[in-house]
């Protein structure tokens, strides 16, 4: 998170405001044909990972092997696609300077050889969370992020075409990773060496869970843009570049939330699969507890000294950044915490209803916004309408997943709220008081408030949050720990 956050800064800043727009803007053709590869990589860890709770290793081969050969046929369609329309819209549409259409070009060969690439890993890194080998995927990320990083310096020295060379060496990047992936995959699960097999009827169901999946991420975006255009019409480019920056943040901190969400989700699907939904009730209560309380240990501090982060991050902060970041993160707390009830709809197979509902309602952020602006509303508002329909979701899908799992409303909402509203409402008045007796005037005041916010946090939660069994753990951990250090 920390990497992300610096090397989008230094890249910005050693490529320029033009290089780096016409990267934005290049690689984002790709982003648009390959965007069906985010839902089809849902559908992947789903099925890989019922296999896996079935304990039929047949199967899982042959499950893998039937992704294997939808990403491929996906990779195609995407490289297909950017060739032709990808390329017609950046020498006919995109407004990109004479004198770098020929970067513009191989930047967007780079891009579509990146894009290809993380289409092939998919069923990979599907396969390693669905066995849960977590320190696996971890050790190959931290790979990934001190890889990226090492790019900034290179871009530094670099004597050739800077853009040109960032876009290559990202496309390494992801090349290298993809290599370590697959052969760390080959070398620990049998299923991922890929058998000739063809399951007609596996493969036309994949592709219809990963449709609603489509339907549902497709709402998502459409709001996201729609949002995006009308803040524009009302108020021009400078509030897009406030949004941008609150949602920079707002990514990397939900990456955090979802990488934590990664290592229960197989849990989640592999106890339905053996049928025990009494433990899968658990372990869905679990994960939006533990999820709240991390989100809300970054959130709380950033919330208060959100001015103070901002001007330390980017000197020139532009208006409404600071309250756009706020509510963007109370936004991403509500669907962090509702995450998990989609994963174990996910895992019922049965997502038709359940993704067409909440994606009607998803939808009615733009035109809620537009009417509230028009009715004069400041342009934070838009977030206002996006935090209040996004508690609406989440109240509707714990009605809408109750039929498909048999989850007790009363015991989600009770187990739930029980345990984080005490740490909340400690928490936040302590911290306030921190934040106005430690001001953001200074860079050393900044630190020592954030740090004693989050200390507040993580002693609320662990006297008010945890269960009893979830502090005898951390007591336990907390104690090997100590005897180590000793030693």
């Amino acid at each position: 998170m920390a990497v992300s956050l610096y090397t989008s800064r230094a890249v910005l800043n050693t490529l320029g405001v033009v290089d780096y727009g016409v990267y934005n803007v290049v690689g984002g053709i790709v982003v648009v044909f390959s965007f069906v590869n985010g839902a089809m990589a849902t559908a992947t860890q789903r099925y890989i990972t019922f296999a896996l709770g079935k304990q039929n290793e047949n199967w899982l081969k042959v499950v893998f092997s039937t992704a294997l050969q939808i990403h491929i046929m996906l990779a195609f369609v995407v490289v297909l696609l950017t060739e032709t329309i990808g390329l017609w819209f950046l020498y006919n549409k995109m407004q990109i300077p004479v004198d770098r259409i020929s970067a513009a070009f191989l930047v967007l060969q780079c891009s579509i050889g990146t894009s290809v690439i993380m289409i092939l890993s998919v069923p990979y890194n599907a396969t390693i969370i669905a066995h849960e080998r977590m320190s696996a995927f971890a050790y190959i990320s931290v790979l990934e992020v001190i890889l990226k990083l090492a790019i900034v310096f290179l871009l530094l020295i670099s004597p050739f075409d800077k853009l040109i060379f960032y876009a290559i060496l990202f496309m390494l990047v992801q090349l290298g990773i993809r290599i370590c992936y697959s052969t760390y995959c080959q070398r620990h699960f049998q299923e991922t060496i890929y058998c000739r097999v063809w399951n007609k009827s596996l493969f036309k169901e994949m592709l219809g869970f990963a449709g609603w999946n489509i339907f549902g991420n497709m709402a998502g975006m459409l709001s996201a843009q729609g949002v995006n255009l009308i803040l524009n019409v009302f108020f021009g480019p400078a509030i897009n570049a406030a949004r941008g920056l609150a949602v920079q943040v707002q990514t990397a901190i939900e990456q955090f939330a979802a990488n934590f969400q990664m290592a229960a989700n197989p849990q989640i699907t592999k106890t339905y699969a053996q049928g025990d939904l009494e433990s899968m009730h658990k372990l869905i209560i679990r994960t939006s507890r533990i999820t709240f309380f991390l989100l809300f240990m970054f959130t709380l501090p950033l919330f208060f000294y959100a001015e103070g982060i901002l001007k330390l991050w980017l000197k020139i902060v532009p208006q409404y950044t600071a309250i756009f970041l706020q509510l963007s993160l109370l936004v991403s707390i509500v669907d962090g915490v509702a995450y998990p009830l989609m994963t174990g709809a996910q895992a019922t197979g049965n997502i038709k209803k359940f993704l067409t509902i909440i994606a009607v309602i998803a939808l009615a952020i733009a035109p809620i916004s537009y009417i509230v602006l028009k009715l004069g509303a400041k342009p934070y508002m838009v977030y206002v309408v996006h935090l209040v329909i996004c508690t609406i979701i989440f109240v509707v899908r714990v009605f809408l997943i109750k039929p498909l799992i048999k989850l007790s409303i009363s015991q989600y909402y009770k187990q739930l709220l029980l345990s984080i509203f005490p740490v909340a409402l400690i928490s936040t008045p302590i911290a306030y008081f921190i934040s106005v007796f430690f001001k953001e005037s200074h860079v050393i005041s900044i630190f020592i408030g954030i740090g004693l916010c989050i200390l507040v946090v993580l002693l609320t939660t662990y006297l008010c949050g945890l269960e009893k069994r979830e502090r005898m753990f951390v007591n336990n951990k907390l104690s090997s720990v100590l005897c180590k250090v000793k030693k």
